[in-house]
């Protein structure tokens, strides 16, 4: 499967974007005398996904005072570059489900929180049922059972942790264990 018929962007390319929009990185002129190198790509590919991110929910989340704009033309425009049902799509999908579940489990924290645990679990539910169907698409029948496999466990956690924090609001009683 190829991810782009196109030349990948450059660092430079990423970084000009950036600037367009208001958003970039300052680089230690001592480090980066001559702007961002290639080995900076990923890192400002993320902060342009970022900041597309936080334009998209700043133009369909308002305040309480107002009505939540639907995001149909976001997803419409997403469908235009990357097509709706295809192997780069459901690729596309899987990479965003796991940066999600990054994102849901970082914390400071020593013990995790069970929202936090619950939707991190239920993220990796949704990755591993795109996967099985990509797996099962494919005719791997192996592949298909190792990732519902892990749907599986992954809802059983959602299960326990959502458990858990019914027992921290004093909804349930926690186990004697």
């Amino acid at each position: 499967m190829s991810i782009s018929s196109e030349r990948p962007v450059s660092a430079e390319q990423v970084y000009a974007a950036l600037a367009a929009l208001g958003a970039a990185p300052v680089a230690d002129p001592d480090l980066r005398p001559e702007g961002p190198l290639e080995e900076d790509r990923l890192h400002l590919l993320g902060s342009l996904l970022a900041k597309t991110e936080l334009e998209i929910t700043a133009s369909t989340r308002r305040p309480e005072d107002e009505e939540i704009v639907d995001i149909f033309d976001a997803v419409v425009g997403w469908n235009e570059q990357v097509g709706p049902e295809s192997d780069l799509a459901t690729s596309v999908l899987v990479n965003r489900l796991e940066r999600t579940a990054m994102q849901v489990s970082e914390s400071d924290s020593e013990e995790p929180a069970p929202g936090r645990e619950a939707s991190f679990a239920a993220v990796m539910a949704a990755t591993f049922a795109l996967a099985a169907q990509l797996h099962a698409e494919r005719g791997d029948a192996a592949g298909t059972r190792q990732a519902l496999g892990g749907v599986e466990e992954a809802v059983i956690d959602v299960l326990q942790n959502v458990h858990a924090l019914r027992v921290v609001i004093g909804d349930a009683q926690g186990s004697e264990d």
